[in-house]
């Protein structure tokens, strides 16, 4: 088998599952791109096996510590654990949630979300990609779905040399799907939907931010189709406006209003957020509990500091609205912007809008998207809620 030699000090040395270009030592036995290849120290110890891409900046990702082809029993035992991982040891029952989550699972580039009896899966490295076939078998066999569609349509795909594709891979067009996630009736198309439908990564977040809304203004902002909106209404929200950019989501959220009979509980406005934000800080207009859970401001590590700058002006108009007591559940779901880096943008936002808070929970991704110790990639999605303090 080809395979790779990497430097001494090379972060897989350490725990970690990939290799970049810059970690190679040696490379033997000439791979093509989409191969398995043995991985192995400077002093020929054998490391694991991986899959390769040379147009990747990630050239190797590790799926296994041992020798190890990519062939139909390896896919069926891997799903299955991931499958069992949700519903034995989690105990997850929802018929919305994320079934295989990448090198979480030791699948990487492999996605698949549960919507029911339909599937989704994303194939978003090359070796993965060729392998969709078997891939698919083995979720046919261990779950026996109605439909299994694919969202290749993600950019993280361009880093592999793959083009963009959706469709059908086993079984009927499936259409829109209504599933219950957080307590609410959502109806998703999994073939034009956000994501592969829904920010499944979200679904813990929409209840436990949702508690603090009862008999208080609520503001969404980035409501897209209106899950932590219409949470917050169904809590007893004294009012609620949710904004975002899209026409079609701002209509999707008035569909699933009146799907959970929360009619007029939310006013729904198509705006761009910073625009909207500054308009309701020059009219002075104050709110009780703001949510701000943008989309990614950077997809690389290079726009991490243009995207702290927007961070930053996004929560200095939120916090300069928010009554003393006011509360902001706040969210990054950028792997670029670190923990650490998200919580002094936070702190320097507050130092601008001249107030003092406090945190009084953290956030994360739903337990159905794990995350490995030694990968921080893996875990991308993290937020607050912060309290603005009297008398300070």
């Amino acid at each position: 088998m080809a395979g790779i030699v990497v430097r001494p000090r090379s972060r897989i040395l350490h725990g970690h599952d990939w290799v970049y270009a810059s970690e190679i030592l040696k490379v033997f036995g000439e791979p093509k791109d989409g191969d398995v290849v043995s991985l192995k120290d400077p002093k020929d110890r054998l490391l694991g096996s991986a899959i390769y891409n040379s147009r990747s900046q990630i050239v190797a990702r590790r799926f296994s510590r041992q020798r190890q082809p990519l062939e139909a029993d390896f896919f069926g035992r891997r799903l299955a654990q991931a499958i069992a991982y949700r519903r034995e040891t989690l105990k997850l029952d929802s018929k919305a949630l994320r079934l295989v989550w990448s090198e979480s699972d030791g699948l990487p580039g492999i996605i698949v979300d549960s919507y029911g009896d339909v599937l989704v899966l994303q194939t978003l490295t090359l070796a993965m990609d060729r392998a969709k076939t078997l891939i698919v078998e083995a979720l046919v066999s261990l779950l026996a779905p109605r439909s299994i569609v694919e969202r290749n349509d993600g950019t993280g795909r361009l880093a592999e040399g793959l083009e963009e594709v959706t469709g059908v891979l086993h079984g009927a067009l499936p259409g829109e799907i209504e599933v219950e996630i957080a307590g609410l009736q959502f109806r998703i198309d999994p073939l034009a939907g956000q994501k592969t439908g829904f920010y499944l990564d979200q679904v813990a977040s929409y209840s436990a931010v949702a508690r603090h809304a009862a008999g208080r203004r609520v503001l969404d902002c980035f409501s897209n189709s209106g899950p932590f909106a219409l949470a917050c209404a169904k809590a007893g929200a004294a009012q609620v406006v949710a904004v975002d950019s899209s026409e079609s989501a701002i209509a999707a959220g008035r569909r699933n209003e009146a799907r959970n009979g929360l009619v007029d509980r939310v006013e729904w406005r198509v705006a761009n957020v910073f625009d909207y934000l500054s308009g309701e800080e020059k009219r002075g207009t104050q709110w009780d509990l703001i949510v701000l859970d943008p989309p990614s401001f950077t997809k690389s590590k290079g726009g991490a500091d243009g995207a702290m700058r927007g961070y930053k002006d996004l929560h200095v108009r939120a916090l300069s609205m928010l009554r003393t007591g006011g509360r902001l559940a706040t969210f990054t779901c950028s792997h670029h912007v670190g923990d650490a880096a998200f919580r002094e943008m936070l702190g320097e936002a507050t130092l601008d809008a001249k107030r003092a808070v406090r945190i009084v929970e953290t956030y994360r991704q739903s337990p159905d998207h794990p995350v490995l110790l030694w990968m921080p990639e893996t875990e991308y999605l993290r937020g607050y809620l912060l309290e603005v303090m009297p008398g300070r």
